[in-house]
């Protein structure tokens, strides 16, 4: 199976070099990934293309236009935007969205389409989380300019679950907040070189017991998820 990720951005420019970058480029490479990346102007009108516009009540601010947006949407799947809700998972970047926990990673990285609308300004007209978005989507509880980070994030963090995005397929199972490990954090890691200004690694990984070595693992995991 192939996720289709489209991002829908009045800077598509930032995301040069995220197609270049692993996993991204590892699933792009194994076809596990097709991704996208949209100008939001290129749906504007008029001659100045302009996306934003002062917000009803006063404020400060400007607020991207639901017609806009609305134009986007269909004019990129070339269909209304009722059947493009039914079809794809149509998610808004949003400090109000529920938080990009590990489980919505995986839901995500299950779907077929997606698609991330990115917000700047005062972020977009309430009608679009309402009547042009299924989901809205946070990365923490703080503001950024704009949902170009966000994206981001969301595009690393759902193709390192893809197949064929790492060099060892089992290596985002376990991992932080995997079900492998109880959905707590990761133990600590350690390589060479074995000893370093008197800072040494723990004896019991040079060991060669995997019992042992296991059992010390699972239990800083433990200490380190409190």
């Amino acid at each position: 199976m192939t996720l289709e990720l489209d991002i829908v951005t009045l800077f598509p420019a930032q995301f040069d070099w995220v197609r270049e970058s692993r996993p991204v480029a590892n699933a792009i490479g194994a076809g596990s990934l097709r991704l996208r990346v949209l100008d939001l102007r290129d749906h504007a009108p008029g001659r100045h293309r302009q996306v934003d516009d002062a917000p009803y009540g006063g404020g400060a601010g400007m607020v991207i236009r639901v017609d806009v947006v609305c134009a986007a949407l269909e004019g990129i799947y070339a269909a209304p935007v009722d059947r493009v809700l039914q079809e794809r998972r149509v998610a808004v970047l949003t400090p109000v969205g529920r938080q990009l926990t590990d489980d919505v990673v995986t839901e995500l990285a299950g779907l077929e389409h997606l698609t991330l609308l990115c917000g700047r300004y005062e972020g977009f007209d309430q009608r679009v989380h309402e009547h042009l978005a299924n989901d809205e989507i946070s990365i923490g509880r703080y503001v950024l300019s704009g949902g170009e980070i966000p994206a981001m994030a969301v595009v690393d963090a759902v193709c390192r679950k893809l197949p064929g995005a790492l060099g060892k397929e089992q290596s985002h199972l376990v991992e932080s907040f995997s079900p492998q490990l109880d959905g707590g954090l990761e133990y600590p890691h350690y390589t060479r070189p074995e000893e370093f200004r008197g800072w040494t690694v723990p004896e019991v990984l040079l060991s060669g017991h995997h019992g042992e070595i296991e059992a010390w693992r699972r239990r800083r995991s433990q200490e380190r998820s409190g």
